[in-house]
């Protein structure tokens, strides 16, 4: 336990070495595709690059982001899943069976062990992505209304913008700054009702899932899988499972007998609300900043919303529509900011030469 906390800490304390050494500009293998550095910001492309280069890698991002996006938008139907298909009041079960079967299908399908060395980190970004947020997303869910519960979510990516900050010393663009606090206002202005109660164990565990989100999210860009995409997934859905099973054998009644629907309910929860999602989430979170992939999960409650409307006949007042729209432009905003090459000022003024 000592030798993985150390393993921790050095590599967030030389995560700004690294990203010294990988500061140049990158291409993909067999291409000349520039990456995006860690806080979304394109580097400056080199004399010899060419324009047609540089559009390529541009609707690359786009396309990255958006495919990415499909994994909040389907975490976002998750409300009304649960709520119009599923027994009521079994939340942590709810997660397990969301959790554990797509994470052995993926196992079974890929059939590749993780070497030993990688299994701390695993179980870290398990705890973190899966078991642990899980467990504190439905907490939350339970003791706070959920507008306020998604305001707490979706300060998600001015926390990475701080760890970037604080680890590696490196200042996030100022349009992704204010494209993120206008996106937690009109999160705020969609969802947040009027006399909200504020519930200290539930805001605490609102914070706590944000962090852990956040933190998950640093480090799987920050620890490069030595596993293929869909084994790196698969395991730590089935880590992160075996971390909800007994919350949910010890605070959650029984099941009763499930009828065709019910059944029908889980097994979109699990096939497509994780196994799909979570393979799109973390191919995503590889490819973008962390910022970048944080700042698309604000889709999820604006989604909920948006089904709420079409499906159940939930009301939009111009208010929730125009935070609706403000969180959308947000969003674009945040992805726009990854493909802006970075400004250089310099720190003092420079003197003109005497003639």
């Amino acid at each position: 336990m000592l030798s993985l906390i150390q393993d921790i800490l050095l590599s967030l304390q030389f995560a700004r070495f690294q990203q010294r050494q990988l500061g140049q500009k990158l291409y993909l293998p067999n291409s000349h595709m520039p990456q995006s550095n860690i806080l979304g910001r394109e580097q400056p492309s080199p004399p010899h690059s060419i324009e047609g280069i540089s559009m390529s890698s541009s609707a690359k991002t786009w396309m990255d982001s958006l495919s990415t996006a499909l994994a909040p938008a389907i975490w976002g139907s998750t409300y009304i899943v649960t709520t119009q298909l599923l027994p009521p009041d079994r939340p942590f079960t709810a997660a397990l069976i969301r959790t554990l079967p797509a994470g052995l299908l993926l196992i079974l399908f890929s059939r590749v062990l993780p070497p030993k060395a990688m299994w701390g980190r695993l179980l870290i970004l398990s705890a973190l992505n899966i078991g642990a947020f899980q467990a504190l997303l439905f907490i939350a869910a339970y003791r706070l209304p959920g507008g306020l519960a998604a305001v707490v979510g979706a300060t998600q990516p001015l926390m990475i913008m701080g760890l970037v900050w604080i680890l590696e010393r490196r200042q996030a663009a100022r349009l992704a700054l204010w494209a993120s606090l206008f996106g937690i206002l009109g999160m705020a202005a969609l969802l947040l009702a009027p006399g909200a109660k504020w519930d200290s164990i539930g805001m605490a565990a609102a914070l706590s899932g944000a962090i852990c989100m956040a933190l998950g999210t640093y480090l799987a860009r920050q620890w490069k899988s030595q596993i293929p995409l869909l084994a790196f997934t698969g395991w730590q859905l089935l880590l992160g499972g075996l971390l909800l099973l007994p919350v949910a054998l010890i605070f959650d009644a029984p099941l009763p007998v499930l009828n065709t629907t019910q059944i029908l309910g889980y097994a979109y929860l699990s096939i497509v609300g994780a196994l799909i999602a979570y393979v799109l989430w973390f191919r995503g979170i590889a490819r973008l900043s962390p910022v970048a992939a944080s700042s698309l999960g604000l889709l999820s409650p604006i989604t909920a919303v948006a089904l709420g409307w079409i499906l159940l006949g939930q009301n939009m007042t111009p208010l929730s529509m125009a935070g609706f729209i403000t969180v959308l432009a947000s969003v674009l905003a945040v992805q726009w900011s990854a493909l802006r090459p970075p400004m250089t000022l310099s720190p003092f003024p420079t003197k003109k030469s005497p003639a």
